[in-house]
């Protein structure tokens, strides 16, 4: 963290304003934030004034708003846009940021405004947390309905969802311009349902103990295609914002058992053939699984099974997507 200077009385007048409020210095080190800033992002005023203004970054921001932004601000002139950052319990934060460059005794300072999108009324911003969350709960309960033979699969759909989610955000740190970020919230919103072709396995071989004869073998490897039909029945006549994640859950339920030499299921696809959702979804779904017991096997430790990740890079799986893998350990 770096010495912050002093932030000039003139200055201070801003501290007052009834929205969030972030003054930083030429170098864009936090100087002061107002106490709507303390309560929204959770943040004490210790624990940001010195820091980069940046720190709280999502990485879920689309990369060209922040070239805007750095364009902008290296004119010295002012700019305005929308950033999702992340407060500190976590919570994504959706704000129409205002910054205004000010020049005060040849030093130039930088006043930033923040007005939290969510709080705005109903009609001029439809909440992104509350679509999102609708979204979420909704691909939750179909997935859940579609295998509510097996009580404790709740468990390993949360648990991939999340590690989705965590993988993606690792993977935004180095490539943040490639996707843009409704696509990667889709990614992480379907990637629950990525198992629900097996509602259509019996469950005589999906709960086997031991290892599956051949032919059982085959059944199972008719899951992703399974899920695709599903998928399309379930979804015929739905025209909601909420189900567009729905192309990008057909992608993950076909082909997350494909791998990334070829030597995958149903298809056979190699590398980049294989949608990017899929190939996400299939590093986190081996991940859980072999972490976790089944009744064909215990559960292996955390160490064991990242070991075995990074032994699959190039091979099972996407060397990029390992490498961000890696990174959240």
């Amino acid at each position: 963290m770096e010495q912050a200077k002093q932030l000039p009385p003139i200055l201070e007048g801003y501290l007052q304003l009834a929205d969030a409020v972030m003054i930083t210095d030429d170098k864009h080190i936090i100087l002061d934030v107002n106490k709507e800033y303390v309560d929204t992002t959770g943040y004490k005023k210790t624990e940001v004034i010195g820091q980069q203004a940046g720190f709280f970054k999502s990485y879920l921001t689309p990369a060209n708003t922040y070239v805007s932004l750095n364009e902008a601000l290296q004119a010295k002139q002012p700019w305005k846009g929308v950033l999702i950052n992340k407060k500190k319990c976590g919570d994504l934060w959706h704000s129409s940021l205002t910054i205004t460059p000010m020049k005060y005794e040849n030093t130039f300072y930088y006043i930033g405004i923040f007005r939290e999108l969510e709080q705005l009324k109903e009609g001029v911003y439809i909440p992104e947390n509350e679509k999102a969350g609708t979204e979420r709960e909704l691909l939750r309960v179909l997935a859940i309905s579609c295998e509510i033979r097996d009580p404790g699969i709740e468990d390993h759909l949360l648990n991939v969802q999340h590690l989705t989610e965590q993988l993606i955000i690792s993977f935004q740190k180095k490539h943040s311009s490639r996707f843009p970020s409704a696509y990667l919230y889709q990614i992480i919103h379907a990637s629950i349902l990525h198992d629900i072709g097996k509602a259509g396995i019996p469950e005589g071989i999906l709960y086997k103990p031991g290892s599956l004869a051949e032919y059982e073998r085959k059944i199972i490897e008719m899951h992703p295609l399974m899920g695709e039909d599903m998928l399309s029945k379930i979804s015929t006549g739905l025209h909601n914002d909420f189900i567009k994640s729905l192309e990008v859950a057909e992608n993950i339920i076909k082909y997350h058992h494909e791998r990334w030499d070829g030597t995958g299921y149903p298809y056979g696809l190699k590398g980049e053939e294989i949608p990017f959702e899929a190939r996400v979804v299939a590093i986190v779904d081996v991940y859980d699984a072999l972490i976790s017991r089944r009744s064909y096997k215990d559960s292996w430790p955390k160490e064991k099974a990242i070991e075995y990740i990074i032994d699959q890079k190039g091979k099972h799986f996407d060397p990029e997507l390992v490498d961000a893998f890696m990174e959240m350990f």
